[in-house]
């Protein structure tokens, strides 16, 4: 499997073929992951360290369980309490990290571009588990290999994505990876939670459940995302919930075989009714979550390939100097 990437920092460097490499290879990582014996050997003898500077219980403990059955030392470090509290810049940290020899380094941050800077800085593969508003990129993989062995295909389906567009980026990472896979894409919500230049997304926009979800094969609804805003962008949860939460009523509006998703977690009742999250027939958020770990096995597994190949070349030509 060819993959030319030495980090996996976003979506928007991903071509295609490198989009469709990593989901065959999840695929095989899902089988898997429903066996008696999950484990493999593909990252034995690596060193993978997990650094989140924001909370996380889903992706944090996704990504340290993918690590344990390709067979890697993981190790999680605990940024709440670290020494970037007590000032240390992301600078000192790449540098003491270097001092560790990692193969792996696995990194969430509240800032966007911080994951970016921190691989270039650091003698291993990154992998971004979300940065600021910037992206999520396997969280869309997740998501993409969910649809895809939902419908069959991840090509040409019409796409809804629901609710606080403005402070996600997992809507930001799904809107450009839906888009390289030829996918009509809508976003529905209220204009105070869509972003700003929203027409140069080549979306279309709604601030209509009814319109907005006609005839769409997927429905992406999203958390609000409190914690990043800084005023009064809903009325309230009843009136948000009234207008933009995903029910029944509203589902009727969209393909009768639409799939229901959500990256979690979720608040039941403020976007999506609690019911329909756990209608085994319409929903696949139980699904995304399996998917997650099968995604982020592949895309270590990947990148570790890659990091083998840079590192022999190295060792070969000082061994030619």
């Amino acid at each position: 499997m060819r993959f030319d990437h030495d980090h996996l920092l976003g979506i928007e460097p991903l071509a295609p073929a490198d989009i469709a490499t990593l989901l065959d290879l999840a695929d095989q990582y899902a089988a898997l992951n429903r066996r008696e014996v999950k484990h493999t050997d593909a990252l034995t003898g690596l060193t993978q360290i997990n650094m989140f500077f924001e909370n996380s219980t889903r992706t944090q403990a996704s990504f340290e369980l993918a690590g344990k059955r390709l067979g890697a030392d993981v190790m999680n470090m605990a940024m709440q309490a670290s020494s970037i509290k007590k000032g240390e810049t992301l600078i000192d940290t790449a540098t003491t990290l270097n001092a560790m020899h990692p193969d792996l380094l696995v990194v969430r941050h509240p800032q966007s571009g911080a994951v970016d800077l921190l691989a270039q800085k650091v003698n291993c593969a990154v992998l971004n588990a979300g940065d600021g508003r910037h992206e999520h990129p396997t969280q869309a993989l997740l998501d993409a290999l969910t649809i895809r062995r939902a419908k069959g295909r991840l090509h040409r389906l019409s796409v809804a994505i629901c609710g606080d567009i403005a402070h996600s980026r997992v809507a930001r990472s799904n809107i450009i990876l839906l888009g390289k896979m030829e996918n009509r894409i809508r976003l529905i919500g209220p204009p105070t939670l869509m972003p700003a230049r929203i027409d140069e997304f080549g979306v279309e926009v709604f601030d209509d459940m009814e319109e907005g979800l006609k005839g769409v094969d997927v429905v992406m609804m999203l958390r609000l995302q409190r914690e990043r805003m800084d005023g009064g962008f809903i009325p309230s949860e009843r009136e948000y919930y009234h207008r933009f939460g995903l029910d029944a009523e509203k589902l009727v509006h969209a393909a009768p075989d639409a799939i229901v998703m959500h990256p979690g977690p979720m608040n039941r009742g403020v976007e999506i009714d609690g019911e329909l999250a756990d209608d085994v027939a319409r929903s696949v958020i139980r699904e995304q979550v399996e998917m997650g770990v099968a995604v982020r096995m592949a895309a270590m597994d990947l990148l570790a390939r890659r990091l083998r190949v840079r590192r022999a070349e190295q060792s070969d030509k000082g061994v030619m100097a």
